[in-house]
């Protein structure tokens, strides 16, 4: 083990006693997992930044308890570190279900089920904030950076900006978001029930967009996938909403072009630029 390593064993065996890391299991290197004596798994969680840190420990202390047994439950955070340990959830991932399956459709309706659980978590003191404004800013904000590393042209340019001055405009509802709602963070368990998983993001956000990443990275090749997620959700987008939906789809261009493009990933990259052409 590196010293990295041993502090954060060190974080977990000051709150769980005899626990030991378990190699090679495939997993990214900010996550670790422990196995306890009696069996019991635990996920040790490490932030590169104290901003993400504070974000996922505000959600678990705050929000996620809304969701019962269909979210990890932070045993404790350790800001020296800036690692959460977690309990593990048992059950397989949705992104490994079978394209078209019955299981694949369950699994979007349970989540839509889950989802609404977490929208409906009061959002207790929050900073006053304008979410229309913000995600306009945030808009330009990506749209400069796509622009200053050449992936979008003056004219995509001056159409997104054009885009966010419509958004600033726009009445949202706002609610409590996970932000990157999409298989990846789901968990199925032998039973059907769905947790979920990565709460970095979770914040006071427009309710519409925890819906676009589904709409736009995942529905398209099989609308049942969509009619089977509102289902479970309890309410289908109205036009209106639909046309939000929408709009929401060039924030997520631009975001999956410049993060396709600073991560090396050539199919986020392809989505973004895809998704950008049919936008426009």
């Amino acid at each position: 083990m590196n010293t990295v390593e041993d502090d954060l064993l060190a974080a977990a065996r000051r709150q769980l006693g005899t626990v030991a890391l378990v190699p090679n299991i495939g997993l990214p290197p900010h996550l670790r997992l422990l196995a306890a004596p009696d069996g019991q798994r635990y996920m040790l969680k490490r932030h590169s930044t104290s901003e993400r840190f504070r974000a996922e420990t505000r959600a678990y202390t705050t929000w996620v308890p809304q969701l019962g047994e269909r979210a990890p439950h932070l045993i404790s955070a350790d800001p020296e570190t800036l690692s959460l340990l977690l309990t593990v959830l048992p059950g397989r991932r949705a992104t490994q279900l079978p394209e078209g399956s019955p299981a694949e459709r369950h699994a979007h309706y349970a989540a839509g089920h889950t989802l609404r659980l977490l929208h409906q978590a009061p959002p207790g003191p929050h900073p006053s904030t304008d979410v229309a404004a913000y995600l306009a800013e945030r808009m330009r904000w990506w749209a400069a950076r796509a622009h200053l590393a050449t992936l979008i042209s003056t004219s995509e340019l001056r159409t997104l900006h054009t885009w966010a001055d419509t958004l600033a405009t726009t009445a949202l509802d706002s609610t409590i978001c996970h932000l990157d709602y999409q298989p990846r963070n789901w968990i199925l368990s032998s039973t059907g029930a769905l947790a979920v998983l990565d709460f970095e993001h979770t914040r006071l956000d427009a309710r519409i967009r925890d819906f676009a990443r589904l709409e736009h990275r995942h529905w398209g090749r099989d609308p049942r996938l969509r009619a089977a997620f509102f289902d479970g959700y309890g309410h289908h987008p109205n036009p209106a909403e639909q046309e939000l939906l929408k709009r929401f789809g060039a924030l997520e261009a631009i975001t999956a072009l410049v993060r396709g493009h600073e991560c090396g990933d050539p199919e986020l990259l392809a989505h973004g630029r895809t998704l950008l052409t049919h936008l426009r």
